[in-house]
């Protein structure tokens, strides 16, 4: 009986053996090209940052955009589904005084501000919320300057135009988070001029 050992191949000496990776390398990978074996929700956890940064321009700008969109709605005739609403308490609320299309064109030139302001924000965003609370209140107003069309007959149940007004609850929540932010905020300290 013979027996035989198997020597281990060595690789050729004018070949170098390739290096093992680091043992910290995936630590050191570019945030924006994350690792192969990442679990969806660290993906998700990078778009919660993302929005989180920059929460606060995103609710200004869909609150504006909505804005702008049912304040240019109501430059056309008949265009806006809010539009009689609107001149009809507007209507009570001016005693009757000024004329119906003065009043529609006043409200789409005054939404559409306010939304162009929210969207610009900088020095038009103070005047914008101002504008946005004092005319959330004139819309609050229509549950109790119409009730018959606000409200159902025997019912506290609100009819599809009031369910209308009351989801504004949500737009004064994004708005007044917007503006605390904004009230919040410490002035930026002037530049002392030399001389």
């Amino acid at each position: 009986m013979s027996s035989s050992t198997v020597e281990p191949t060595l690789p050729p000496p004018d070949r170098a053996a390739p290096e093992p990776p680091p043992r910290d390398a995936h630590l050191a990978r570019s945030p924006h090209h994350p690792p192969a074996g990442r679990r969806p929700w660290s993906r998700l956890a990078d778009l919660a940052g993302l929005v989180d940064a920059h929460a606060l321009v995103l609710l200004r700008a869909t609150v504006g955009i909505v804005f702008v969109g049912f304040g240019v709605l109501k430059l056309f005739p008949s265009a806006s589904p809010a539009e009689q609403l609107a001149v009809d308490a507007a209507t009570k609320m001016t005693l009757g005084l000024v004329p119906e299309t003065v009043l529609l064109l006043s409200l789409a030139a005054l939404e559409t501000a306010i939304g162009i302001g929210l969207i610009v924000g900088r020095r038009l965003l103070r005047p914008a919320l101002v504008a946005f609370f004092l005319h959330m209140g004139g819309v609050f107003s229509t549950l109790v300057l119409l009730p018959d069309a606000m409200w159902q007959p025997h019912s506290p149940a609100p009819t599809m135009e009031g369910q209308y007004v009351v989801k504004n609850v949500v737009l004064v929540a994004v708005c007044l988070v917007v503006a605390a932010n904004e009230w919040g905020r410490r002035p930026r300290p002037r530049r002392r001029t030399a001389g």
